[in-house]
């Protein structure tokens, strides 16, 4: 099989599981992640997280704060400028895949391909982990269920979501690994020490 003939594949499997997911009846689901699709634009819902932790979490919640803000700031920048503009993919055609009314949200201008929400959630919650590991379990739970919401009000393939997370979560821990080095994370004493 060529590498042509694999990603038409991968691109019928893509398109099967957007249909699917489109002509599935969700109306308790539809409201909920509509909303939490909007609360991710412009990143607000992370850096609504970003200020909460900065003005919570003391030292280690600052840290986090700034490394998630980076985070989506790079994986923004790469996911927008450098990489969207070589995708080319069409956005959904959610009419004709029947996706109701009441799930979606306005459609993106942009190319489909890859989905800089989700890159952006993943870019977060993998940034902040060093620092607060334990608000980063939370926050990967939430950037899946906004990854998924892309897909679920019809603005995205399902392949967009998975390939902006895998983009996010790389940029998150380069982007912490670069901070570690002029800001590591704080290390606990040992006892007695």
């Amino acid at each position: 099989m060529t590498t042509r003939g694999a990603v038409r594949q991968l691109a019928a499997v893509d398109r099967a599981v957007y249909d699917a997911i489109a002509a599935t009846p969700t109306p308790a689901l539809d409201g909920p992640l509509r909303r939490l699709s909007r609360a991710a634009d412009k990143s607000r819902i992370w850096l609504a997280i970003a200020a909460s932790l900065a003005l919570t979490g003391g030292p280690a919640g600052r840290r986090a704060a700034v490394r998630g803000t980076l985070a989506i700031g790079a994986t923004s920048a790469l996911v927008n400028v450098a990489i969207k503009p070589l995708g080319h993919r069409a956005r959904p055609d959610r009419t004709g895949a029947g996706v109701p009314g009441l799930r979606q949200v306005r459609m993106p201008d942009s190319t489909s391909f890859p989905s800089g929400h989700s890159a952006s959630a993943f870019a977060f919650a993998t940034a902040i982990s060093r620092d607060r590991p334990w608000a980063a379990l939370g926050a990967g739970f939430l950037a899946a269920a906004v990854a998924y919401s892309r897909v679920h009000t019809g603005v995205h393939y399902p392949g967009d979501t998975v390939i902006g997370s895998l983009i996010g979560a790389s940029t998150g821990l380069a982007v912490a690994g670069l901070l570690d080095q002029h800001w590591p994370a704080a290390r606990a004493r040992p006892p007695g020490g």
